[in-house]
This record gives C-alpha cells, sequence and structure tokens, in this order.
C-alpha cells in the first residue's frame, strides 16, 4: 500500500525529484512487490474538502509516475481516503459520493470495489515455488 497525501503542498513535496512517495514506489517495485494499492489520504484536508479534482490530479500523476518504473497503472487501485475521520476506510464514504469506486483489470482477471480493506482483500496471494529447491544467504 502506498499511501499519498492530498493535502495542499504535501503532495507535491512527496511527489518532487526526492520525495518520498517517489522512493517509497520504486524501493517496492524494486524489492519485488508486484501489486501496488494507492490510498490517497488526507481528503478531508483538500481544498475544498473531498475535492474529486484534487483527487483524479494526484491520481494522473502517480499513475505517470508508477508507470515509468514499471507499474500497470490499470492493475492498481486509487482510492481515496481519510484516516483521520475513517472515509472510504471500511465503508463507503458520504462524503466522496463522487467515488463510484476502483477497478482494476490484471491477468488474473479484474477486481472492483470502493474501499481500501476491498482493495486489501483484492491483492492476490502470491505464487510459493515450493517445488523448487530452497536458497538462502549466509553471511
Amino acid at each position: 500500500v502506498l499511501i499519498v497525501a492530498a493535502g495542499t503542498g504535501e503532495f507535491e513535496a512527496g511527489i518532487s525529484k526526492n520525495g518520498q512517495t517517489r522512493e517509497h514506489a520504486l524501493l517496492a517495485f524494486t524489492l519485488g512487490v508486484k501489486q501496488l494499492v494507492v490510498g490517497v489520504n488526507k481528503m478531508d484536508s483538500t481544498e475544498p474538502p473531498y475535492s474529486e479534482p484534487r483527487f483524479e490530479e494526484i491520481k494522473k500523476e502517480v499513475s505517470s509516475y508508477i508507470k515509468k518504473i514499471g507499474y500497470n497503472p490499470a492493475a492498481v487501485a486509487f482510492v481515496p481516503i481519510s484516516g483521520w475521520h475513517g472515509d472510504n476506510m471500511l465503508e463507503p464514504s458520504s462524503n466522496m459520493g463522487w467515488f463510484k469506486g476502483w477497478a482494476v483489470e490484471r491477468k488474473e482477471g479484474k477486481a472492483d470495489g470502493k474501499t481500501l480493506i476491498d482493495a486489501l482483500d483484492a491483492i492476490l496471494p502470491p505464487a510459493r515455488p515450493t517445488d523448487k529447491p530452497l536458497r538462502l544467504p549466509l553471511q
């Protein structure tokens, strides 16, 4: 899960050249994290609160960046949330009536939902090559 702050100035700092949002997304991909969920947090702090244009702007910029590093944006769920108020965490929020839900397309099939917990539940468990030899680094 990549949490992106939607607050004015916070998102811009995170997505800037040396921002932590960029670093964390790149680190996740480099370490082999194949599936990604993006939570756009602090939607209650946008101007105006729960702003759809702000969510769409963040979604567009983050999609562009994660595509550059190797993720397929069509397979990434973007969920606008407010951790402080619990909006779209476990249940759909009436504060974001404009958000109709997220949908992802991947080779294993399609998935959709409205909340962050739905997106987490839609993550497929990685295949474990239990029939192959164990590789164990020693130091």
